[in-house]
């Protein structure tokens, strides 16, 4: 008996090569019909044997291919037509979009090898490809996926290539940026005078000639332009240093290989699956002693961040160079990557030794991925961009509008989210800059587009003077004012898929109240709809407002007088009459209050000799708790009875003044420094533990979510969870999601999918 059947395929089903996995199939099978894609994801029409047919869908549903992530199959049976081949026919885009982008992703195998045969047709070719790896997200404009719709949509594909894409046997049957170096982009090799002095593989010749004379070179890789160096030449590195304004921050090095990569870094197995995973992000993780690279790299810090090569371009180099090398991102101090062939040249041409380009463009900006390694095995993303944006996540509950999520002011993502899903884009930045507001618009746009958003309504952060907020008020649109440190919590609830109340810990540097001051040190009873504020760390002056985060000596300050006690200001460098000035500041309350425990940390960590200007966001913090990091938890000092808690209309206030007190007299009895840093850390996470426990237990809540920039720091976290689990809670604790301000976009977007008010 011969019966007929629509197969239709939601997920990312679309530039994972699943088109050419139908087709082989339902050949196999002795299926005829079609496969198309469509703006839903993908259509199958298949004509044969009941049996046959059952096959192909357990398939379709148990065994995908690599990179597809298949969320739901559907059947209807359809009258037999009588076909009598089965085709690949071109896609169709007459319904609402809701297929997900493919990420971009790393080379595969089967490319690398054929990219390093001399007797291949693509040897040394830096743009190979196939339906199992390459460019995705950055080179589409447009669905359904197809090369009209992408950046490659001008290269016409040569007699070869087209055989291979036109072949069903083939693994390059229908890879849309398929080319080879007869028909395909080809690089550039541009000196600082602008001129095209080579290409081709000479123009990588010259790059790496280049990088192994200590020059500072931009190359252009797949979602921007980098900057790189000999990541072993400490003048080399130094250089780099001052012509990207960058004094400070670490560096993430890229190496050539996994085992070269365990030479620099302690990595587990699960840090080692992500490094070689087609995701390919920087993973920080503890430096090997004696790791061969240059002091300037990560200074003062006991981690590094590596990633290994995810473009045949990146192969090629680190081969060529056979030494690790710095890749950050190409852009001057806090500027956007660039990715712009005519923005590189104009911004980063003028502080480089070269530039390493190619002609095909990049239709949208994606920053590396950066993730952290825990002591616990767990992985935790700092930073979601290329290989997980714009990947999808299912909401704990159907959307009852769509919505536009403008995300907050720093570390900026915007979000999208309609029916099931939420589809946050990749790192933007800090809106304070004009070229990043710029990318916050265009990120705006490509994802209102791919997904054909109409939002019905805009969510925003609560804060007046955000320029996302602004942006939101500019729109002819309802909006909704989502609290910072809610959205942060209902961002941990959605990764979770949790819909129950849960108890918040967001604790981060600030985010606005709605009663005006800066929380930041927040306990918080929240669902996806609504939050009440039950705890918070003790309010103190914030004397200068921003200026306490780019100058934490203002904060040390601030807690050794909440302490009783003092800090020598001029310790920093300060004149005597400004050290005077924020003191009076401070004695008379003026500036904002703030509850925030970040600001907390960059206190104490300026107490026990961190730098007191912040070369880096939370530099202070990020130092103390590299000191604590060097004492295990089991022997670190516990200063009982140090931190109270207090009651104030219904509210319990955390106050860790006599801890800070306690630090400052341990200083100055010399005890060692780290073991008072991890003191810190383990008695200021205990008494958030047993705070924790006595307000869920008030609101008959048995689950703590642990959210916020501060819990990135694993030791902090290490301690809360353990001591709540202790107590018989359940945690839950970002890994896919940044607990920092990246994933503010997504709890927006929750909140408002699923409030209807």
């Amino acid at each position: 008996m011969t019966t007929r059947t629509r197969i239709c395929v939601a997920g990312t089903v679309q530039g994972v090569g699943f088109r050419p996995f139908v087709y082989r199939h339902a050949v196999a099978l002795g299926l005829v019909g079609f496969v198309c894609n469509d703006s839903t994801g993908l259509t199958i029409e298949v004509e044969g044997s009941p049996g046959a047919i059952a096959e192909l869908v357990r398939l379709l549903t148990d065994a995908p291919p690599p990179l597809a992530i298949v969320t739901n199959v559907t059947s209807e049976r359809l009258p037999p037509t009588g076909t009598a081949h089965f085709t690949i026919e071109s896609s169709e885009a007459t319904v609402l979009p809701t297929v997900p982008v493919s990420v971009d992703t790393a080379t595969c195998e089967d490319c690398l090898a054929e990219m390093n045969d001399a007797s291949d047709r693509r040897f040394q070719y830096a743009f190979i490809n196939c339906t199992s790896c390459g460019p995705r997200y950055t080179i589409v404009r447009s669905l359904p996926y197809d090369r009209p719709t992408t950046t490659m949509s001008h290269f016409v594909m040569c007699a070869n290539c087209q055989r291979e894409y036109d072949d069903p046997n083939d693994r390059r049957f229908h890879a849309q940026p398929n080319a080879c170096p007869a028909c395909g982009p080809r690089l550039s090799w541009w000196t600082k005078v602008n001129e095209v002095s080579a290409q081709g593989t000479a123009a990588l010749d010259a790059a790496v000639h280049a990088l192994r004379n200590g020059g500072v070179v931009a190359i252009k890789g797949v979602g921007g332009y980098h900057f790189a160096a000999d990541a072993t030449d400490e003048s080399a590195v130094t250089e780099l240093r001052r012509r990207k304004a960058r004094d400070e921050k670490p560096f993430a090095v890229m190496v050539a290989d996994l085992q070269t990569a365990s030479g620099f870094c302690h990595l587990d197995e699960v840090a080692m699956a992500a490094l070689e995973s087609f995701r390919r992000p920087i993973v920080i993780a503890p430096r090997c002693e004696g790791a061969a690279v240059a002091p300037s790299v990560a200074p003062g810090l006991s981690e590094l961040g590596v990633m290994l090569p995810y473009s045949p371009l990146h192969d090629l180099l680190l081969t060529a160079m056979g030494r690790p090398l710095v890749m950050t991102s190409g852009n001057y101090r806090d500027e956007p990557i660039a990715h712009e062939d005519a923005d590189a040249m104009r911004r980063l041409g003028p502080i480089v030794d070269g530039m390493l380009t190619h002609d095909r463009p990049i239709h949208i900006r994606c920053d590396d991925s950066v993730a952290r390694l825990s002591p616990n095995g767990r992985l935790q993303l700092l930073r979601r961009s290329r290989g997980y944006a714009p990947e999808p996540l299912a909401l704990p509950l159907r959307a009852c509008r769509s919505v536009l999520a403008l995300g907050a002011e720093l570390k900026n993502t915007v979000a999208v989210a309609r029916d099931g899903f939420v589809v946050a884009s990749h790192h933007i930045g800090d809106l304070e800059h004009l070229a990043t507001y710029e990318s916050f618009e265009q990120a705006i746009n490509h994802l209102r587009r791919l997904y054909d958003i109409n939002p019905q309504v805009v969510a925003h952060d609560m804060h007046p003077e955000y320029l996302s907020t602004k942006f939101a008020m500019e729109l002819d649109l309802p909006t909704l004012a989502v609290q910072h440190h809610h959205a942060h919590v209902a961002a941990c609830m959605t990764e979770h898929r949790r819909v129950e109340p849960v108890l918040g810990l967001a604790f981060d540097g600030l985010g606005y109240g709605p009663d005006g001051s800066l929380w930041g040190g927040e306990f918080l009873i929240a669902d996806l709809q609504r939050y009440k504020r039950v705890g918070h760390l003790r309010p103190v002056t914030l004397p200068g407002g921003t200026a306490s985060i780019r100058e934490p000596w203002r904060m040390a300050l601030v807690w050794a007088l909440e302490a009783g006690t003092d800090f020598d200001g001029h310790s920093g460098g300060n004149d005597q009459a400004m050290v005077r000035g924020v003191r009076h500041m401070i004695e008379r309350g003026q500036g904002p209050r703030t509850t925030s425990v970040g600001r907390l940390f960059d206190a104490v960590g300026v107490l026990l000799g961190a730098a007191p200007r912040a070369g880096y966001e939370a530099q202070a913090a990020i130092t103390l708790e590299a000191m604590a990091r060097k004492v295990p938890s089991k022997i670190a000092p516990v200063y009982s009875d140090t931190v109270e808690v207090q009651w104030q209309g219904g509210l319990a206030i955390l106050d860790p003044s006599s801890l800070v007190a306690t630090v400052i007299r341990e200083r100055d009895r010399a005890s060692t420094l780290e073991a008072i840093a991890a003191g810190f850390h383990e008695t200021l996470g205990r008494a958030v533990a047993r705070l924790a426990v006595e307000l869920a237990g008030r609101s008959a809540v048995d689950t703590v979510a642990l959210t916020g920039g501060v819990f990135q720091n694993v030791r902090l976290t290490e301690v809360v969870e353990r001591e709540l689990v202790a107590a018989g809670m359940s945690v839950l604790i970002h890994q896919r999601v940044p607990a920092n301000d990246g994933g503010i976009s997504i709890g927006q977007a929750a909140i408002a999918a699923i409030s209807a008010t």
